[in-house]
């Protein structure tokens, strides 16, 4: 599949088809600039070389979108079906910014079975290609008008980008290369539940090519105890070890890390959360993103009150924290990573 390759190996594969090397930038022109996935429109080839190219790749994407929803604050949802029928969810967000960002998944189900989020339900499947990863970005793009491309792409979706980190640095490639969809590095986050030596693994490619990528650390609680019973992957590692490859992180990059924080009602809202959160992060070079739990039927798990939000917003601005709020998008498009599918899966499935 086109998409699954870089851009070296198409170069190859062009150049032994018999075709021209500019032939390669027309097409690549088509696909990120003018949001194009088939062969047959690219005006500027031959019928023979659409013949070719349209026999050689079998299309530009691999998958099939069989659900798009919307959201009337225009947050936009695709789940999207790959050929072994498993499906993969990524979100179009709009806000009052201008700023139009994709958020994708990098993986088929998630293996960290963070109790509060719909992601891992149904557990891993596999780890998504490079391709994949591109499609999602691509397919969300199209949904803006001609004139309008993404400003800001979040790998935030289902799945453990740090485990599948091979894949998603090479989509980024093209996501940020000037012949791609020419998106500023800087404007690009990584998000993950916190995988040491993944985030010194970004760390090195960050130092090796010069793309000083955003790191987002999903925390969710300040202390061990609270993170191993809500996030489990927390046993296999802890929160002071992941503390010290974010330093790592910000050391070799200077690049500031970001701290996510679902806020759930009765869980991790405490006030006593909020000072023990602040202490840890105090004398670090970082930022908190605080984000109200988004409710999922299958969870009983509750949102906390505005009070209670304001109240752990306040507390740890006191502390010396700089906090911003992420409010919920889309709730009513089952925005939530893995909702959507789910409820797909149940309609079709009886199940």
């Amino acid at each position: 599949m086109f998409l699954d390759l870089s851009r070296s190996e198409q170069a190859s594969i062009f150049s032994g088809l018999g075709l021209p090397p500019f032939r390669l930038g027309q097409v690549r022109r088509w696909i990120f600039a003018r949001k194009t996935a088939d062969f047959d429109t690219m005006s500027d080839l031959s019928k023979e070389h659409r013949r070719i190219l349209a026999e050689r790749f079998n299309g530009v994407f691999q998958g099939t979108e069989i659900a798009h929803t919307r959201a009337s604050d225009s947050t936009e949802k695709l789940l999207i079906e790959w050929t072994d029928g498993h499906g993969v969810e990524c979100v179009l967000l709009r806000d009052a910014r201008n700023h139009r960002t994709a958020c994708v998944s990098t993986q088929i189900g998630c293996a960290m079975g963070c109790l509060f989020c719909a992601s891992g339900m149904d557990g891993f499947v596999r780890h998504l290609s490079r391709g994949e990863i591109l499609e999602q970005i691509l397919r969300l793009n199209a949904l803006l008008p001609s004139q309008e491309r993404l400003t800001h792409l979040v790998i935030m979706g289902t799945g453990e980008p740090l485990l599948n980190l091979d894949a998603v640095l090479s989509a980024l490639d093209d996501a940020t290369a000037a012949d791609g969809l020419d998106l500023s590095v800087r404007r690009v986050t990584v998000s993950t539940v916190g995988i040491p030596q993944g985030i010194r693994n970004l760390a090195e490619s960050v130092v090796q090519t010069g793309k000083g990528y955003k790191l987002a650390v999903s925390l969710h609680a300040p202390d061990d105890e609270l993170r191993n019973r809500i996030v489990p992957q927390n046993r296999f590692s802890g929160i002071d070890e992941i503390l010290r490859a974010t330093d790592d992180y910000f050391a070799q990059t200077g690049r500031r890390v970001t701290f996510e924080y679902v806020l759930i009602d009765g869980v991790n809202d405490r006030l006593e959360h909020a000072r023990h959160l602040a202490g840890l992060l105090r004398k670090r070079t970082a930022i908190v993103n605080v984000i109200p739990f988004n409710s999922i039927p299958e969870l009983a798990f509750r949102a906390p009150s505005t009070v209670a939000v304001k109240r752990f917003v306040q507390t740890l601005e006191d502390g010396g924290i700089q906090v911003k709020v992420r409010f919920r998008k889309g709730d009513v498009i089952d925005a939530a990573c893995g909702q959507l599918r789910r409820r797909v899966k149940s309609a079709v499935h009886g199940k």
